[in-house]
């Protein structure tokens, strides 16, 4: 398997593997040119692949920035790969860069994934408390 950074052309790739995990839709504003625009502002997007299956992207980290702090999100491993330590060696890479660009990271995993939680919390992630999450997808209804 090899981890690298986001280049145009994955996306597609990229795209397939969300679906199998869960992680895209399109109501989530899950797009190309939102993916790039993130880089863009000083985001990473990595994928790690698997050569032996004609370079098939079986794992993404998608980590972006608001100007205060990292988001990782969009974190996953193909199902039929799962349980090989990869997941590890993503989030290794993943907060390489988050050490390097030196801002707090956050993320959000949803509380029956126990497999992701302990991933995180092994990785030196910490629950942030009592906090529940909203959110606005459909900003056309916004009434103001």
């Amino acid at each position: 398997m090899t981890i690298r950074p986001y280049r145009r052309g994955d996306f597609a790739g990229i795209m397939s593997l969300w679906t199998a995990t869960g992680l895209g839709r399109p109501e989530r504003g899950d797009d190309e040119a939102t993916v790039e625009r993130s880089l863009e502002m000083g985001g990473q997007m990595l994928v790690m692949y698997d050569e032996s299956e004609n370079d098939t992207i079986i794992g993404s980290s998608w980590t972006t920035f608001d100007g205060r702090r990292l988001h990782l999100h969009h974190f996953g491993i193909d199902p039929l790969h799962r349980g090989k330590g990869l997941a590890k060696e993503l989030l290794r890479e993943a907060l390489r860069f988050v050490k390097d660009k030196g801002y707090q990271v956050k993320l959000e995993v949803h509380r029956s994934n126990m497999a992701a939680i302990d991933l995180y919390a092994g990785a030196g992630f910490e629950y942030l408390g009592d906090y529940d999450i909203y959110i606005i997808r459909d900003v056309q209804n916004i009434e103001v």
